[in-house]
């Protein structure tokens, strides 16, 4: 698993896997309480189009980052600055903040600014992260994304 992946799975959850398709099957279709029910060559009868997920699934809602690490902070008991500092955000969640993950998760996400371990490349590589979560599925700030 990438860097990133694994910091969206430390926010999104499980939540991080809606709407990709990926290992998702979709749910039998029962019939509603008092209904005929539903004979097999009915059944088979169906358009396959109204089997597949993306058809029936509902919209995943955004979830909203700030809130999730808001929370994280204030349950982590100590000052923390994840809003613009990638090594807090990487502690925050629990995960490795050393220059070598910060130089791969830099390569993961195309990010070349300044040298490396720099303040530039620090904030550089936080935007980009936020970028990232909100193009997955995330509800960021405009003022994370900046």
């Amino acid at each position: 698993m990438s860097i990133f992946d694994t910091i969206k799975h430390a926010i999104f959850g499980d939540k991080g896997v809606l709407g990709t398709g990926i290992g998702a099957s979709p749910a039998p279709t029962q019939p509603a309480p008092g209904a005929a029910p539903t004979h097999p060559q009915t059944r088979a009868a169906e358009p396959t189009s109204q089997q597949a997920p993306s058809a029936s699934a509902p919209a995943a809602q955004p979830v909203d980052v700030e809130a999730i690490l808001t929370q994280k902070a204030a349950a982590y008991g100590k000052p923390n600055n994840w809003q613009t500092s990638i090594v807090d955000l990487l502690t925050l969640l629990g995960l490795d903040s050393s220059l070598t993950a910060r130089k791969e998760l830099g390569q993961e996400l195309g990010v070349h600014a300044g040298a490396d371990g720099s303040a530039e490349q620090n904030i550089a590589l936080h935007k980009a992260v936020m970028k990232q979560l909100a193009a997955n599925g995330g509800h960021v700030p405009a003022s994370m994304l900046d």
